[in-house]
């Protein structure tokens, strides 16, 4: 199972797994740990992530990006409005008054929804997933603002669904960076204890998100959480290229923004100028070459022009911190750090306004770009069974107050506030309606004056529908009761509706009978004797008496008889007494389910979407294939370039006069078809050019080869032979290293060293007469053949060690010591026998000792043949 967190952010994307190690955040296939957020097409492919941010300026029409806060909304919704008012690429309104995008791919007009522009984008960051963990990737946990609402929720869950991803949780931003905060933390105080209090600055390329959290050991609990739209990077970007444009026009008389090519080039280099500005305090230069009409742009700003352009912004970044200190209902004294996350935070200005308000100096405990992501993959670690995580428990909050209406057919209208603000996500609530007919509930944000401000033109949520209502018997109203909830993505259903119908049923139950009383008091005096009975035969074992074979089987023949007397008796005493039966009425209870027929607002029809996840699958195998296609075409190409060059310098030696003329020639036709016929050829064609240009630049590349490592072969032949010549000659001359060896066998290598040497000399004398240009008949790797075969034969003759002779045992010794000295005694016996003297002790007879003992042999000095 794969534990994948996604931060889908308007700009780029970042993607963290949980592996044994701890959280890691994977590169891309250009090692970046972000991957921008854009999705281009060309005629036969889609481009995903930076190549589509690299030919944004050449392929404007067909580069689709802030897409993201389209998602769910209508066409007419003034945020979409925004949004498109800066898009270069076309978008239109839609059946349902849907967002279209118009797309020029594989030779047509495409429409796409937003979902399936956001689906591409999460293929591409499914497959660098997949291709860094070397395993599918299903399982995942992604991130959306805080402010998202159900229309927005469901259209992203619709996106991962299309692109083949099982969202676990869509988890917001806030929450996400507070988990990644606080799991990791050792001295959080006991639950029993006060909480600790910190603040969470949020500002990404499109909105600031501030949130308040409690931590204690092993949880978290998120207070309050308020946001504001349009204090972000995209914001602040905008106020400096609207400055440098209207430098450029006074200077030039060119309005800069009335292109949308001159804008991105604008708005690409403004964005490196704000970065410089969060660490200089000094002017930083601007120059942009041919910004527009062949007119460049140089200009200067400092850190002050720029605060004074985004004034505004700035009030409404600390307005949003003051609203969620107030709704925390903390004071600074109870806050205990802030903490910033989001590019933006890097602005000087915001962190001077977070010390202003909370009190605190803003902490950069956190990665900035990567918090949220490494958050979304510890809470699918959480979730994984596969994984064991340090238990924590997460508590969000819904940052909209929910309202529901109802009616039925009696116009019995009525609303109420369900959910209220910063309530306790995800949460279920019991409502009991007392009906007679089917009846609807609508769901829709608050809009009173303490529910805030909601981001939608439309605050309906969707419409609920139970049937299958029907009045009691006696024409009264049935008691409904419907389950509402929140789920875990924050996502606002109804669950299930049900009501209690009581039905009353006449069944038989046996009467009771006194005879029956008696029959069980027989019954259970009857267990009572046997269980005595029992008790004394135990008592006898106990005591040690046996019994005799013939009494025991008395017994078993007496226990036997009874039995058989009793099932003899049950059946008449059945038959003699049968059992009464008596009617008696019974109240059950059914639960009856009733079918919920759901309109969600921003949800994709079933067909819509199972249209799209088909039309997503052909589009991944089209890149697949298209994808291997280049990679054929490029071969050839990067071939050409690369054996043109060498064949008139490294390879000049090596391929005769008339033959190089005849291969440029074929490598310039083909460069020339590369780029005019066999511009979009199909993939094996490639190939068969690329064998057939191969057939004469490798042949070359070969003969060079062999050339340059031949001598070193011949050398290592001929080593191999030198040597075991050596050996044969020492054998020869009688060497002691060498006398163990047997006369065959190094006969049998001083034969093969014949057959190799005149192999070699034959060889060389043959490759002698072969020119450069020609190919040689025998090839390095005979002569390393030649070579191994030689040595897997003589190696085991010539290095046969000589045999090593054990020495003598103790009792060996001992045994020798006693011959030796018995030796001694028979030639001193001997001795004084011949001489006629007796054996007296101290006598003049006395024959001299020997002073030197026998020699002894030593095993270990003795040649063996």
């Amino acid at each position: 199972m794969s534990v994948v967190g996604i931060d889908f952010g308007n700009n780029s994307c970042v993607i963290a797994v949980a592996r044994q190690g701890g959280i890691e955040t994977i590169a891309n296939d250009y090692s970046l740990r972000e991957t921008p957020s854009f999705v281009g097409f060309s005629e036969r492919q889609r481009i995903m992530g930076v190549n589509a941010k690299n030919q944004l300026l050449t392929n404007l029409k067909r580069t689709c990006f802030d897409f993201k806060h389209m998602l769910g909304r209508k066409f007419k919704d003034p945020i979409v409005q925004e949004i498109i008012s800066k898009l270069p690429y076309d978008v239109t309104e839609g059946p349902n008054g849907k967002v279209q995008i118009h797309i020029d791919y594989l030779g047509t007009k495409t429409l796409f929804s937003p979902e399936e522009i956001t689906a591409m984008l999460f293929t591409k960051l499914k497959l660098t997933a997949e291709e860094a963990l070397k395993t599918q990737v299903k399982d995942v946990v992604i991130s959306c603002p805080s402010y998202f609402t159900d229309c927005e929720r469901r259209s992203l869950m619709d996106a991962a669904n299309i692109a083949g991803l099982n969202v676990l949780k869509l988890m917001n931003d806030t929450a996400a960076t507070a988990l990644a905060y606080g799991i990791f933390k050792q001295d959080l105080p006991p639950p029993e204890e006060k909480a600790r209090n910190v603040i969470f600055v949020d500002s990404g390329h499109v909105g600031l998100q501030v949130s308040a959290c409690s931590f204690n050991k092993g949880k978290m609990v998120m207070k309050a959480c308020t946001h504001q739209r349009g204090i972000g990077g995209q914001a602040f970007d905008a106020a400096l290229v609207k400055y440098f444009a209207e430098d450029f026009l006074a200077k030039t008389k060119l309005d800069a923004m009335k292109k949308p090519r001159a804008i991105l080039k604008l708005t690409m280099e403004v964005e490196k100028v704000k970065k410089q500005m969060s660490a200089n305090t000094s002017l930083v230069p601007l120059n942009i070459e041919c910004l527009m009409e062949e007119r460049d742009l140089q200009h200067r700003v400092d850190r002050t022009q720029f605060e004074e352009m985004v004034q505004e912004e700035l009030k409404k970044a600390e307005q949003v911190m003051q609203e969620c200190l107030k709704a925390s209902e903390w004071k600074q004294e109870d806050i205990y750090a802030v903490e910033i996350v989001g590019g933006s935070t890097r602005i000087p200005a915001i962190k001077a306004a977070i010390e202003r308000i909370f009190g605190k100096i803003a902490n950069t405990t956190l990665n900035a770009d990567e918090s949220v992501a490494r958050g979304c993959a510890l809470q699918c670690a959480i979730l994984s069974p596969t994984f064991k995580v340090r238990e924590f428990c997460v508590t969000d909050i819904q940052p909209f107050a929910i309202k529901l209406n109802w009616k039925d057919n009696e116009q019995d209208n009525g609303n109420m506030v369900i959910f209220p603000k910063f309530h306790q996500i995800p949460f279920s609530k019991l409502l009991t309606f007392y009906r007679n007919g089917n009846f609807t509930v609508d769901a829709e944000y608050d809009t009173g004056k303490d529910a805030g401000e909601v981001p939608l033109q439309d605050p309906y949520i969707g419409n609920f529908e139970i049937g299958e209502v029907y009045p009691m018997p006696d024409g009264s109203n049935q008691k409904v009761k419907v389950k509402v909830r929140i789920n875990l993505n924050g996502i606002f259903g109804v669950n299930s509706a049900n009501f209690v119908e009581k039905q009353e049923i006449e069944e038989e139950v046996p009467m009771e009978v006194e005879e029956a009383k008696e029959d069980s008091n027989k019954k259970e005096n009857k267990e009572d004797i046997s269980d005595s009975a029992n008790n004394e035969k135990v008592n006898e074992k106990v005591n040690g008496e046996k019994v005799e074979d013939s009494e025991m089987k008395d017994a078993e023949k007496k226990e036997d008889g009874e039995d058989k007397e009793k099932k003899d008796t049950e059946p008449e005493k059945k038959e003699k007494s049968p059992p009464k039966m008596v009617k008696k009425k019974k109240t059950i209870s059914k639960i009856i389910d009733l079918p919920i027929t759901s309109q969600a607002v921003g949800s994709l029809p079933k067909t819509k979407l199972e249209t799209s996840m088909g039309q997503e699958s052909k589009f991944s195998q089209q890149d697949l294939q298209e994808s291997d296609r280049l990679i054929a075409k490029n071969s050839v190409e990067e071939y050409i370039y690369d054996i043109r060059g060498k064949i008139h310098e490294e390879l000049e030696e090596y391929l005769a006069e008339d033959n190089r003329q005849s291969f440029s020639n074929t490598l310039e036709d083909a460069e020339n078809w590369l780029y005019e016929d066999g511009e979009d050829c199909e993939k094996q064609v490639y190939v068969d050019k690329l064998k057939e240009l191969r057939l004469v630049g490798e042949a070359t590349k070969k003969r060079k080869s062999e050339y340059e490592g031949r001598k070193a072969a011949i050398e290592a032949l001929g080593h191999s032979l030198q040597m075991a010549c050596k050996v044969v000659d020492a054998y020869k001359n009688k060497d002691e290293l060498y006398t163990h060896l047997k006369a065959e066998d190094v006969e049998k290598v001083a034969k093969l060293i014949e057959e190799k040497k005149t192999w070699m000399d034959q060889s060389c004398a043959t490759l002698e007469r072969t020119d450069k240009v020609t190919n040689p008949t025998i090839l390095v790797c005979q002569f390393y053949q030649e070579q191994s075969a030689f040595e897997k034969t003589s190696r085991p003759i010539l290095n046969k060690p000589k045999p090593k002779i054990e020495p003598p045992k103790m009792e060996d010794k001992k045994e020798t010591n006693e011959n030796n000295t018995n030796q001694k005694e028979d030639k001193t016996e001997t001795s004084t026998e011949k001489n006629g003297s007796m054996d007296v002790e101290g006598g003049a007879g006395d024959t001299p000792k020997s002073s030197n003992p026998p020699p002894v042999v030593d095993p270990k000095e003795m040649e063996v043949d």
